[in-house]
């Protein structure tokens, strides 16, 4: 992570390159059902309290990726995309409490 954080300080890395990351929230995958399986009450009450109520599927995430690597997105860098249903926004506003 050092190195590349050397790497984007350097302006004609930066200037040449988009750099944006993405920040999924909880989505559906084979390690997923793992970790629902280990504390599913937890994640149940998370996701109930996202505006989305439900979790994201890898499609999704893939299709924010696809959006920002084209050409429509060509303006965008130096941006995390939080691709979370909102449940960083539930935690903001008091509906989800971290325990």
């Amino acid at each position: 992570m050092y190195r590349f954080r050397q790497l984007l300080y350097r302006s004609d890395f930066v200037r040449l390159n988009r750099i944006n990351t993405i920040s999924p929230g909880i989505v559906v995958t084979p390690l997923a059902y793992d970790e629902f399986n280990a504390n599913g009450e937890g994640y149940q009450r998370m996701i109930d309290a996202s505006a989305a109520q439900r979790t994201g599927t890898s499609d999704e995430i893939a299709e924010a990726a696809a959006f920002l690597l084209g050409e429509h997105a060509r303006f965008i860098t130096g941006t995390d995309l939080l691709i979370d249903g909102g449940v960083i926004a539930s935690i903001r506003t008091g509906e989800y409490k971290l325990c």
